[in-house]
């Protein structure tokens, strides 16, 4: 399956494009700011502009979710949330979120200092389909059951695939080593849902950030 899942750079967030029968899904959508490269990717993959079944949000951040309105709006696609998350989609609500690892403390400190001002607006919008847990995909063309993974965000969710390929949004990330995403909404919820990712038979993770790893990681993962 990861020869399927085709990887959309978009700078610090990954989103991935599967095939859907005779047209696509996307997984995640990248900043606002990002918007460019992220059709140019589409379109030269052939998923637009009428071969995007639906466009799968991982969770409710900025970040992620930057390119949904304008894809909603612009090509007609459908998008889907796991309704925990609705609230962040809908009006722009932010959560607020333990930071875990100092280093990225201090790396997201600069960041705001330097972009003050400069931050895009959240492009809210009303989602099509409302995600549940051991929901699968296959209506829309793809072999995949959504798991609702709860920390990151209330409505995280990732796409499990037969062969045990995971697209995990921010459950987990590799932006240094694989771990867990520095920020966390609920911690008692995180760690259960990294609990859940390891009793699992996966093969391959497909982070919201970062570069693929393999599952052997995951025993070392731990919520600091």
């Amino acid at each position: 399956m990861a020869d399927q899942i085709e990887v959309v750079d978009l700078g610090m967030v990954n989103a991935y494009l599967l095939e859907a029968g005779d047209g696509f899904v996307l997984v995640d959508t990248g900043l606002p700011t990002k918007w460019d490269p992220l059709v140019s990717h589409l379109q030269a993959s052939g998923a637009l502009p009428d071969r995007l079944k639906l466009v799968v949000i991982t969770h409710g951040d900025l970040d992620h979710t930057g390119g949904a309105a304008r894809l909603q709006k612009e090509y007609n696609a459908r998008v889907a949330i796991h309704p925990a998350d609705a609230d962040q989609v809908e009006k722009g609500a932010m959560l607020e979120r333990e930071m875990t690892n100092p280093v990225f403390k201090v790396i997201m400190k600069l960041r705001q200092l330097r972009m003050r001002g400069s931050m895009p607006a959240y492009p809210t919008f009303t989602p099509d389909v409302l995600l549940s847990d051991g929901e699968s995909l296959e209506p829309y063309g793809v072999d995949a059951t959504i798991l609702h993974l709860p920390g990151h965000t209330p409505g995280s969710i990732a796409l499990l695939f037969p062969n045990g390929d995971i697209i995990a949004g921010d459950t987990v990330s590799n932006m240094i080593r694989p771990g867990t995403s520095p920020f966390v909404h609920d911690r008692q919820a995180m760690a259960a849902s990294l609990d859940k990712l390891k009793s699992l038979d996966l093969k391959t993770i497909f982070p919201g950030h970062g570069k693929p790893f393999s599952a052997d990681k995951l025993e070392k993962i731990k919520l600091k």
